[in-house]
């Protein structure tokens, strides 16, 4: 995102649009397809892909291909870019506006689970990079639709050289049907797992692509590295929204 037009913030610009607002809105709670967001804001589907287009020209939103059905397109939301673009327009209008988030702490009583498909990369690492930086005050678990045998050693291994985690132990789970309701946020991070649980959708999905698709030995941890970093903006992020779950 660059610069402004007469003076006005291009990120102003962009989300002072109402439907464009709209679809931050809704992108902040979960990535989304085209036709989720149509049904959402409910307006047309070439009105919304042409302000889509102009929130990915600005640099606020991206699009993946869905790795389970790739006729489709999730939708996220770069809130890190949001949050550096509002700070430098509350600048712009006056110093004193600099932003200086303050650090949040997760209400008690908050429960996430974590799901992808066989709960043993992308849902572990959520599930554990939760607990490490919520503590005791939020109850976190991980499950998988088709619970593979192990955790993956990759898994393991970014969580113990790059955030001092360990999950050695831990086995997959597998996901019952009773599962969800115990939970108040219940969230996919993979796009089989969201797609194929369209009976009872989650409240949330994250749509990460498999560190361990194309698992080619030594040069496939790097994608490890890669999705625990994108999961872990994402449980920053979570942590101030568990507020909404006080009763």
């Amino acid at each position: 995102m660059s610069g402004a037009v007469n003076g006005v913030p291009e990120f102003i610009r962009l989300v002072s649009h109402p439907l464009r607002w709209q679809l931050v809105t809704e992108l902040a709670r979960s990535d989304l397809r085209v036709r989720e967001l149509v049904a959402a804001v409910d307006e047309p589907q070439n009105l919304v892909s042409y302000h889509l287009r102009l929130l990915r020209d600005g640099g606020l939103v991206a699009s993946r291909r869905s790795s389970f059905d790739a006729r489709d397109s999730y939708y996220h939301l770069d809130l890190d870019r949001c949050a550096e673009a509002l700070a430098d327009a509350g600048t712009s209008l006056h110093p004193a506006l600099r932003m200086t988030p303050a650090p949040e702490e997760p209400p008690r009583r908050s429960s996430v689970l974590f799901i992808c498909s066989g709960n043993s990369a992308r849902s572990p690492i959520a599930e554990a990079l939760l607990r490490h930086r919520a503590g005791n005050r939020v109850r976190v678990s991980s499950a998988g639709t088709w619970p593979k045998d192990r955790i993956h050693p990759h898994a393991v291994r970014v969580l113990r050289e790059h955030y001092d985690i360990d999950i050695e132990e831990q086995a997959p789970r597998v996901l019952n049907p009773t599962l969800h309701s115990r939970f108040k946020r219940v969230i996919t991070l993979c796009d089989k797992a969201r797609e194929t649980l369209s009976d009872n959708p989650p409240r949330a999905h994250w749509s990460i692509p498999d560190p361990s698709a194309g698992d080619d030995g030594r040069s496939s941890y790097s994608r490890f590295v890669s999705a625990a970093a994108d999961i872990d903006d994402r449980v920053r992020h979570l942590l101030p929204s568990l507020k909404e779950d006080q009763p």
